[in-house]
């Protein structure tokens, strides 16, 4: 069984501010909403997750590994339901801990912005097949929306592909700081992840605990939260184990915060 990590360094470029931040003399600024997905598939030797470097010329996270993700839009908020085929439940709203259409449609407009890939159905219920890279391309260019995107291609979106698996808060001493809700979403069957620059520097499917020993390493950098992810998927063998997984997990809100321990700055999980 692996360990689900419970603190981390705090990276070289957050540790200034974080000392800042013990010291007293900063303000925390407010969490935005935000959503991240755990896009799944099973592999030869089992269960594989897609990992992103992210841009080393991004403010948070510059450098790091994680999941294709990012924060909610004012259009994830106003989006029509005519986009749902399967809006999302009172309890998926419990679990989320807020606005479970906007932030599942977040989650969706993302994974396809940053890897391609948009979790949702055709109009007799099957899976999405690839949508048109030029759609993609107005997408991230503004041209279109996400409710756009899946009108010009017969889809709509599905809250049973978009499973909640954790709620991750920014540590109070950020200057960028995210109420990060993870989900889980299988690979659709005929899609598959690309990449085209912008935020993501590269990604690739990797075995979760392969990822945790490259992290050990020192071959791949990753914040606490993306960590902890690949432990809880590290045990699961197929996407479908993964999936019933997420219909029993407690997602109330992680508050990890930056302590000083024996000189060292960390960043924790307070039981």
């Amino acid at each position: 069984m692996t360990a689900v990590p419970r603190s981390a360094p705090v990276p070289e470029a957050g540790r200034a501010r974080a000392r800042a931040w013990l010291a007293g003399g900063l303000e925390p600024v407010p969490a935005r909403d935000a959503a991240t997905v755990l896009l799944l598939r099973d592999g030869v030797r089992g269960l594989e997750v897609y990992l992103q470097r992210r841009s080393g010329a991004l403010a948070f996270a510059g450098g790091m590994h994680a999941f294709p993700g990012g924060t909610v839009d004012p259009a994830d908020r106003d989006g029509g339901a005519a986009a749902w085929v399967d809006p999302p439940s009172a309890q998926d709203a419990r679990r989320l801990g807020g606005p479970a259409a906007a932030l599942l449609r977040a989650a969706a407009r993302e994974c396809l912005e940053e890897c391609g890939v948009l979790p949702a159905l055709d109009a007799d219920g099957r899976p999405a097949g690839p949508v048109p890279p030029g759609d993609r391309a107005d997408l991230l260019a503004g041209a279109v929306g996400l409710d756009g995107v899946l009108a010009r291609n017969g889809l709509r979106l599905s809250a049973a592909l978009l499973r909640p698996w954790s709620r991750w808060v920014t540590p109070l001493d950020q200057p960028r700081r995210y109420d990060t809700r993870f989900v889980a979403a299988a690979l659709p069957p005929g899609q598959e992840p690309y990449e085209t620059g912008g935020e993501s520097a590269g990604g690739a499917w990797v075995r979760p605990a392969d990822a945790l020993h490259e992290h050990a390493a020192g071959r791949r950098a990753m914040l606490l939260p993306t960590q902890a992810a690949l432990a809880e998927l590290a045990p699961l063998p197929t996407v479908a184990a993964a999936l019933r997984a997420a219909e029993d997990r407690d997602c109330a809100p992680v508050l990890p915060r930056v302590v000083e321990r024996d000189g060292r700055l960390v960043v924790e999980v307070v039981p």
